[in-house]
């Protein structure tokens, strides 16, 4: 049936959220962009006028094609070369999605989507849907086809799992700054006892490059290793300035709601390096340098005046 001009509106009107629900399930904005995308096609080809609750069909049916992908996604990130990471978004990304309480922070952290990779596509789904969307059990069981006291013990499981990761502290985009400011003068001082003080006995960092990029395969781990390779990454050579194609820009941002490096180039962004931030110091440096996850962050960097960078790299 043909789409009337209220249908499309309505179904706009429910388009940031099913973005927002789409890329925790997804941890890709271009995947999730494709599944909104998929969900509009097959919103067309109903009868629009005959369901009752649009909100709740189309969140079933958005919730049911990233399942679908979720698990492919499992058999095609067994063959991924180097570790995976997920896409960052950018401050003010409307991907991010609601924002209000801690809970709705928490599940669109970085490191809490590195975390929903641990879970099954099931506890995935209903994470997301009660944790960030408030989504009453009732409603989960009936997206899902399972049963409402299935739903709570599945939600249990994964609020498990998660919690289970190191837990992350809330900061304000002023002490965010600060501790940009201070790990990359740590960073850049060309001595590892500064960057070892900033991070946790038992601090990671992780590269994904899509074997487009440069990465470790393996994660750096323990402090002083990590502190060694962030050495090594910051020092001046003109071999990385061929390889980037310049001198990169080095900015202080703000990534899924938390501390992040932004690298560009020729207003090109090669790179995000989220940082975890912990109670006992910065846990976990995950940085993604695979240009395939950097489209959107480029786009979203060209839209606003980012100022001057704090210095220039390499």
């Amino acid at each position: 049936m043909a789409l009337t001009l209220r249908d499309v509106d309505r179904f706009e009107a429910s388009r940031p959220r099913l973005e927002a629900v789409a890329y925790r399930l997804l941890g890709s904005a271009s995947e999730a962009e494709d599944a909104v995308q998929e969900t509009f096609l097959r919103w067309q080809a109903a009868d629009v006028d005959h369901i009752e609750v649009p909100e709740a069909w189309l969140t079933k049916v958005l919730t049911n094609l990233c399942l679908n992908q979720l698990t492919s996604a499992r058999v095609r990130r067994e063959a991924y070369v180097g570790q995976w990471l997920p896409e960052p978004l950018l401050a003010g990304d409307p991907m991010l999605g609601p924002a209000d309480t801690a809970e709705q922070r928490e599940s669109v952290s970085y490191a809490v989507l590195a975390l929903l990779e641990r879970l099954s596509p099931n506890e995935r789904a209903v994470y997301v849907l009660r944790e960030a969307f408030a989504y009453p059990h009732r409603e989960i069981a009936e997206i899902l086809d399972i049963t409402e006291a299935a739903s709570q013990q599945i939600f249990h499981r994964a609020k498990k799992h998660v919690a289970d990761g190191k837990a992350r502290t809330e900061i304000d985009e002023a002490a965010a700054r600060r501790i940009v400011d201070e790990f990359l003068a740590a960073a850049t001082s060309g001595r590892t006892e500064p960057l070892v003080r900033l991070l946790t006995q038992d601090a990671v960092s992780i590269g994904d490059g899509g074997g487009k990029v440069p990465a470790r395969a393996k994660a750096f781990e323990g402090a002083l290793a990590v502190a060694k390779f962030l050495r090594g990454l910051f020092k001046p050579a003109e071999s990385k300035r061929a390889l980037v194609g310049g001198s990169p820009e080095v900015h202080a941002a703000t990534a899924n709601g938390a501390p992040a490096v932004v690298v560009v180039v020729g207003g090109r962004v090669i790179g995000v390096m989220c940082l975890e931030v912990t109670a006992e110091g910065i846990a976990a440096v995950r940085s993604q340098v695979n240009p395939d996850k950097l489209e959107r962050a480029t786009r979203r960097w060209a839209a606003e005046d980012r100022g001057e960078p704090l210095f220039h790299a390499f």
